[in-house]
């Protein structure tokens, strides 16, 4: 993937926090500064992120999923539209403790979140008292508003994509206690070895923001575009085979796990 080293300046990703606020563990990233401000070295952006991107690439190539993650006023909207994009789930309200380490409790709560739904679709809702009605529907706006990016994800994720770590450290100490690998961009006070792919970037800024969801969005496609390519390759052989052959056919099932193969084949090679 193509990274424009003239976007970034323009997004202004160059940016840190001012110097008297920086985690000395960032140093190695950092270019200078002015006017007390530290001054991030691009070059080490654009290594790190083809880093990151080539991770989450790979990820979508072999149908795993990554959750987005920023629930920062500066990011909110960046990661709604990254995540729709490339049909991930995220979370952009505030992280609920437990979404990770309690999962089955969390998914107890989406399935509830869908009964409601379910009840208030059918007119259900309406048959039952005021106060009943009224009840239900705090508890459904409540739920909606922390789980509505991540209703359709029914197993834990296989990488977080997080927007300032230090605003989503419980989010990140989730993930590394059940070691599922972040990938997050990080501003000039963050601590990288908390981070398994530190991308160092301005995560205040919103064009800066967008930028780098911008990237992992395209990314996540072109690995999912790899995978159904490999897979509508492996049905098109198995469509062509010759009919004296089809007692010795794959069953689709069997065609999956090749598709699957493939794609991470392809992976491997590029």
């Amino acid at each position: 993937m193509n990274i424009s080293m003239k976007s970034l300046l323009e997004a202004g990703v160059h940016f840190g926090h001012q110097t008297r606020s920086w985690n000395p563990k960032m140093a190695k990233y950092i270019f200078g500064s002015r006017n007390n401000i530290h001054i991030i070295d691009l070059s080490k952006t654009v290594k790190e992120l083809k880093k990151a991107l080539k991770y989450v690439r790979d990820l979508a190539v072999e149908g795993q999923v990554v959750l987005l993650v920023g629930t920062t006023k500066q990011s909110q909207e960046a990661i709604l539209e990254a995540a729709n994009k490339c049909g991930m789930p995220y979370i952009n309200e505030r992280w609920l403790g437990g979404t990770l380490t309690n999962f089955n409790t969390i998914q107890k709560s989406i399935g509830r979140l869908k009964e409601i739904e379910r009840m208030k679709q059918e007119k259900i809702l309406d048959v039952l008292s005021k106060k009943e009605k009224s009840r239900l529907e705090k508890v459904r706006v409540r739920l909606e508003k922390s789980l509505h990016g991540v209703k359709e994800m029914g197993e834990l994720p296989s990488a977080l994509f997080i927007i300032d770590p230090m605003a989503e450290m419980t989010a990140v100490m989730e993930a590394r206690k059940l070691e599922i690998p972040v990938v997050a961009v990080c501003d000039t006070n963050c601590d990288p070895d908390l981070i398994d792919y530190p991308v160092p970037g301005n995560d205040d800024a919103i064009r800066s923001v967008k930028l780098f969801c911008t990237y992992v969005a395209d990314a996540i496609l072109e690995g999912k575009m790899v995978r159904e390519k490999a897979s509508m390759d492996k049905l098109a052989q198995a469509a062509s085979l010759p009919e004296e052959a089809a007692g010795s056919e794959l069953s689709p099932a069997d065609i999956t796990v090749e598709a699957e193969a493939a794609a991470v084949e392809v992976t491997q090679k590029i």
